[in-house]
């Protein structure tokens, strides 16, 4: 999985986001402060369909509309407005169409200047963006790629949101928990991953491993200029690796892992190939 997986592109002439701290705001009057935003802002440089092609299949979704603007339009949003949400949905289902076993998680977490007309239009495009192709909510363990398969579905969505329960095609948010450590410190981060999977449900949820590392203001204050990719993510990407590699996929191991910028290290080929010791295991039980 790709965190903030829409981050590619942001709007630096777009008004800073109803997700930012009202001193940002007024900040951001300044133009060069949404220069420097952008650089902390983004976290993938993949666009939806090359992260797709690289692999990625679960994608961390933030959205909003944009205050003062007519109409239910609903935007990406990570300090500053991504694209619409109806494109991105297009270019995935795109993938989808080209690609009729692959199957993509999309994770709706955080809504922002949102009321439920806002979410009623969101869950219209969802709905008409995939059609069939959306999975409906059951017992997580019945989710095999075989069942997908029959069923000729490709989609789970998960809405943290109450109108979940109004629709039969929205999984609710507690069945994909996201630990988040909230540290810039790789050790720390390492050792909250492996405390988390050893709390992970033993069934009935999908887990989400946020290999990611998170700035607080003064590392930004500190390296206003270098961005979050130069600043914490270069420099940390081979030990969130190496540990990556030393992990065992199943039940009460990892499940779906996130990082930052997935195309600079081998993030997406080294997880993937953690499935293949889950064909390891059934050889050697048959």
């Amino acid at each position: 999985g790709s965190h903030d997986s829409f981050s590619y592109w942001v709007d630096e002439k777009s008004p800073v986001g109803p997700d930012q701290a009202t001193a940002i705001k007024r900040l951001a009057r300044i133009s060069l402060v949404k220069k420097i935003m952008k650089k902390w802002s983004v976290t993938q440089n993949l666009t939806f369909k090359e992260q797709l092609e690289g692999g990625i299949r679960y994608f961390d979704l933030r959205v909003s509309s944009k205050p003062g603007e007519v109409g239910q339009e609903i935007y990406f949003i990570h300090g500053l407005f991504g694209i619409k949400v109806r494109d991105g949905l297009k270019e995935i289902n795109t993938f989808l169409e080209q690609h009729p076993k692959e199957v993509v998680f999309l994770d709706f977490n955080h809504f922002y200047a949102m009321d439920n007309s806002h979410h009623y239009y969101l869950i219209n495009r969802i709905r008409s963006a995939f059609g069939s192709k959306l999975c409906s909510v059951q017992c997580v363990e019945y989710v095999t790629l075989q069942y997908m398969w029959e069923k000729k579905h490709q989609v789970l969505i998960f809405y943290h949101y109450p109108l979940c329960q109004e629709y039969p095609f929205l999984w609710p948010g507690n069945k994909m928990p996201a630990p988040w450590a909230n540290t810039t410190n790789v050790h720390k981060l390492l050792q909250f991953l492996e405390t988390t999977l050893e709390e992970r449900s033993r069934y009935g949820t999908f887990h989400v491993s946020q290999a990611i590392l998170t700035p607080r203001v003064k590392t930004i204050a500190r390296h206003l200029i270098r961005g979050l990719k130069n600043t914490l993510v270069h420099r940390n990407l081979p030990m969130i690796l190496n540990w990556v590699k030393a992990q065992k996929p199943g039940v009460m191991g990892v499940n779906i892992i996130t990082s930052d910028f997935v195309e600079l290290v081998d993030f997406a080929a080294t997880v993937i190939a953690l499935n293949d010791l889950l064909l390891e295991e059934d050889e050697s039980a048959t």
